[in-house]
């Protein structure tokens, strides 16, 4: 039997079914969240990942890494030079949780 795997979507709608998954899921939306943020402020400046990292001095599969969720152990400091390279800053600030 050669049974056919769901796309994305209808795996992603599946898998948030489950509460235990959904709370993992939403407790990492502000990571994902700046990972979008990230890569269309370095979209929106028209850099390369790869001129991003030559600017920064660094390595491209560092900017990779960092795009494809790689801000959890990274500090605010190379945050801060990342956005700057971008010609961007960074802006933190508490919420309540719901």
């Amino acid at each position: 039997m050669n049974k056919k795997r769901p796309d994305f979507k209808t795996f992603k709608k599946e898998l948030l079914q489950d509460a235990e998954c959904r709370k993992e899921y939403e407790a990492l939306k502000p990571e994902f969240d700046l990972i979008r943020e990230f890569i269309r402020a370095r979209q929106k400046a028209e850099i390369s990942q790869i001129d991003l990292a030559k600017k920064l001095k660094i390595q491209q599969p560092t900017i990779a890494r960092l795009e494809g969720g790689g801000y959890a152990r990274t500090s605010f400091a190379k945050l801060s030079k990342v956005a700057d390279a971008l010609g961007c800053s960074i802006n933190i600030s508490l919420q309540a949780k719901k």
